[in-house]
C-alpha cells in the first residue's frame, strides 16, 4: 500500500511562497489517513461478523435437522460397538422333500454386561440369578465388582427373559441382537441335521456355524448370502421320519435294547427318506460329547452311519446272489448243509440241524451258516471281495454327513478262505446300517448300483450294473419267502408283500472275543417285494424279548416286529396302496345268457 506523505515537499514550498501555514497541510493529511484506517477497520469487523453469523446459522440448521431426525425415529438403547469386520448372520433354511421347515433362524438377543456402567451390581446379580437359575449370584457379583469391563452373561435369551432383565432397570446390562438356529421339530431328525452354534461374535451380531450333520457338511452353502432365499432341500420326509422315530423308540423300549437305528431308502434313487438313531438329542440344546466310557452310548453318536457292526445273516443274500450271477448255482441248486463244518481249528455250526442238503433258496429261508459258507467257498475270496466292493460295502458311504467319511467298514487284514466263509454270513466284516441299505437297494432294484444321499434328487441316472435283472428278481423272491415261511414270519404286513432277511450277530468284547448274551439284531427288508420301492433296515443293540420263560434275542423276535410295525405305519403315508388278495372261489359260476 502506498502511503501519502504528511508534509509533501511541493505543497509545503508552495504554501510558504503564498504565506500560508505548512502545518495545516500536515494536519489535513493526518486526518485523511485516520479516516481511511477507520473505514478499513470497520469493513474488516463487519466481514468477521457476517462470517460468524453464517457459522451460527449453519450450526443451528445442523442441530435442528438432527433434532428432527431423532424426533421422527423410535427411541433405542445406546449400544457398544466393537471394531472389526462385519459379521454375516444370514443362514439359509433347511427343508424336507415337501418343503416343510427342518431348520430356520429366529431373531433373539444376547445379554452382556459393562460393569463400569452399573449402578447397583448387588441387585443386578441377585435378579439375574432369579431369572436364570443356572447362574450363581455370587459369581455374577464377583464379575461385576472386579476389574472386567465387559462380559457375556447369556449368548441367547427368550423374549420373556429379555423383558425380565429390562425390568431390572440396570444401565450396565445391555442386549445385543442375534439370529439363533431354530429346529422347530425338536428331536426329529436330530442326527441328520446335526446342529449349529455361534462362531465369531460381537455385541451387535454373531455368525451361526454348523457343528455336525447336514449343518456342518453344507455350512458354506447355508452361510452364503446368495442362498439366503434358497433353502437346502433334503430327501427326508418329515411325516415319515416322525412315524419311524416314534415306532423305533417304542420298539427299543419294548425289546429292552440300549440303542436302535433305522434307515429307509428309495431303492431306485438312493434317497434316504428317513434316518433315525436312538438315543437321540435336541439340536436346539445340543449336549456336550462324552469324554469317557463307550462312545456308542453318547446320544450324539449316529448309529445308522457311525455304528459299524458285524450285521450277521443279512449278508447271506449277497453270497447267494453272487453265486447265481456267476452261474455257480441257481435258486433250486442243492447245497450240502451237514454239519458241523470244520476249517482248521475253527468250526461253523447252524442254529439247528437242517438236514444234509438244502436248496439255495432254503439256505436263505432257514438261514444256514454252513450252506452259505459252502457257497462262498465256490465263489472265492477275490471274487467275493470284488462283489462286496461293487455294492459299496468296503468303503465309507458318500452320504452328505460330516460324520460319514470316518465310518469306514472294518475289513479282515488277511482275506483268507476262512474270512470268505465267515463274511458270507455276516461275521468278520463290520459295516453300518446305511451301508446295508445301499447294498440291498443296489441288489434288489433290478441290479444297478445306487449311492445313498440325503439331498432331494431330481432325475437320477442308473448306476453301474451289479447283477442281472433275473438275479435281482430271484433275490427278491428268496427274501419274500424268508417272511412267508422262514425266520422273519413276524415281518408280514398284509397288503405290502414284505421281503427281508434277519441277522443276529454276537457283540464283540473290547478286550477280544464275543459276549455270550449281547447281540446286534438286524432286519433288512424290502417292500413291496414284487415291485420294490423302498428298503428298510432296523437294527437293535442288545435287545431282549422277555414275554416268554426265557429271554429271546434273535432278530426274528426283536428287530422283525419293530420293522413290520414301521412299514405298517409308513406305507400309507408314502402313497403305497395295499394289494388286496383275491377272494377264494365261492362255488358260484357266472355265465352269460
Amino acid at each position: 500500500m502506498t502511503r501519502t506523505p504528511l508534509r509533501p515537499l511541493a505543497r509545503i514550498l508552495d504554501a510558504r511562497e503564498k504565506g500560508e501555514n505548512p502545518d495545516v497541510i500536515e494536519r489535513e493529511n493526518l486526518r485523511r489517513r485516520h479516516d481511511e484506517m477507520r473505514d478499513k477497520a470497520r469493513l474488516r469487523a463487519e466481514g468477521r461478523l457476517l462470517v460468524l453469523a453464517g457459522l451460527f446459522l449453519c450450526a443451528f440448521l445442523v442441530v435442528g435437522a438432527r433434532m428432527a431426525i431423532l424426533a421422527g425415529t423410535d427411541p433405542t438403547e445406546p449400544r457398544a460397538h466393537a471394531p472389526g469386520a462385519r459379521i454375516a448372520m444370514a443362514r439359509a433354511d433347511i427343508v424336507d422333500r415337501n418343503g416343510r421347515v427342518l431348520a430356520t433362524n429366529l431373531a433373539t438377543y444376547a445379554l452382556y454386561a459393562q460393569p463400569p456402567m452399573m449402578v447397583d451390581p448387588i441387585r443386578a446379580a441377585t435378579e439375574l440369578a432369579s431369572i436364570f437359575p443356572d447362574l450363581k449370584a455370587e459369581k455374577l457379583l464377583e464379575d461385576f465388582t472386579g476389574s472386567r469391563k465387559f462380559l457375556w452373561i447369556k449368548r441367547k435369551i427368550s423374549p420373556e427373559q429379555k423383558q425380565a432383565v429390562h425390568d431390572i432397570g440396570e444401565p450396565g446390562l445391555l442386549f445385543g441382537p442375534r439370529e439363533m438356529r431354530l429346529y422347530p421339530n425338536g428331536r426329529l431328525a436330530a442326527h441328520v441335521l446335526g446342529g449349529a452354534s455361534f462362531g465369531k461374535e460381537g455385541v451387535n451380531a454373531a455368525e451361526v456355524i454348523g457343528v455336525a450333520g447336514i449343518e456342518r457338511r453344507f455350512d458354506d452353502y447355508l452361510r452364503d448370502p446368495a442362498n439366503g432365499d434358497t433353502p437346502l432341500t433334503l430327501s427326508i420326509d418329515l411325516t415319515v421320519q416322525a412315524a419311524v422315530e416314534r415306532v423305533l423308540d417304542g420298539g427299543m423300549r419294548m425289546m429292552n435294547a440300549k440303542g436302535a437305528a433305522a434307515v429307509l431308502m428309495d431303492v431306485n434313487t438312493g434317497e434316504v427318506i428317513s434316518m433315525a438313531s436312538l438315543p437321540d438329542f435336541d439340536p436346539n440344546n445340543r449336549p456336550r460329547p462324552l469324554t469317557r466310557g463307550d462312545q456308542s452310548d453318547d446320544p450324539l453318536f449316529n448309529r445308522a452311519v457311525q455304528g459299524v457292526y458285524e450285521l450277521g445273516s443279512v449278508f447271506k443274500i449277497f453270497a447267494a446272489a453272487q453265486a447265481y450271477e456267476l452261474g455257480l448255482v441257481d435258486p433250486s441248486t442243492e447245497v450240502e448243509t451237514k454239519g458241523p463244518m470244520r476249517w482248521g481249528k475253527f468250526t461253523i455250526r447252524d442254529f439247528r440241524n437242517y438236514g444234509p442238503r438244502l436248496s439255495v433258496t432254503d439256505v436263505i429261508v432257514k438261514s444256514s451258516n454252513i450252506g452259505t459258507a459252502r457257497i462262498a467257498v465256490q465263489i472265492g475270496a477275490e471274487r467275493q471281495r470284488d462283489f462286496l466292493g461293487r455294492l459299496g460295502l468296503l468303503e465309507a458311504t458318500p452320504v452328505e454327513l460330516t460324520e460319514a467319511p470316518g465310518a469306514k467298514p472294518l475289513l479282515p487284514k488277511n482275506w483268507s478262505e476262512l474270512s470268505t466263509m465267515t463274511i458270507s454270513y455276516g461275521h468278520g466284516l463290520s459295516s453300518s446300517p446305511l451301508h446295508l441299505a445301499a447294498a440291498y437297494s443296489s441288489l434288489l432294484n433290478g441290479g444297478t448300483r445306487v449311492r445313498p444321499t440325503l439331498i432331494r434328487a431330481g432325475r437320477v441316472e442308473r448306476g453301474e450294473r451289479v447283477v442281472r435283472p433275473e438275479v435281482s428278481e430271484a433275490a427278491r423272491d428268496m427274501l419274500r419267502q424268508v417272511v412267508t415261511r422262514g425266520t422273519a414270519s413276524f415281518g408280514e404286513v398284509p397288503g405290502y408283500a414284505v421281503g427281508g432277511k434277519t441277522g443276529t450277530a454276537d457283540k464283540p468284547r473290547p478286550q477280544g472275543g464275543y459276549y455270550d448274551s449281547k447281540v446286534i439284531a438286524t432286519f433288512a427288508s424290502v417292500f413291496p417285494a414284487n415291485d420294490p420301492k423302498y428298503v428298510l433296515i432296523v437294527t437293535l443293540d442288545e435287545p431282549e424279548e422277555t414275554s416268554g420263560t426265557e429271554p429271546r434275542r434273535t432278530a426274528g423276535w426283536t428287530a422283525v416286529p419293530v420293522a413290520a410295525e414301521i412299514i405298517r405305519r409308513i406305507a400309507p403315508l408314502m402313497g403305497l396302496k395295499p394289494e388286496i388278495a383275491p377272494l377264494s372261489p365261492t362255488g358260484v359260476t357266472l355265465t352269460s345268457n
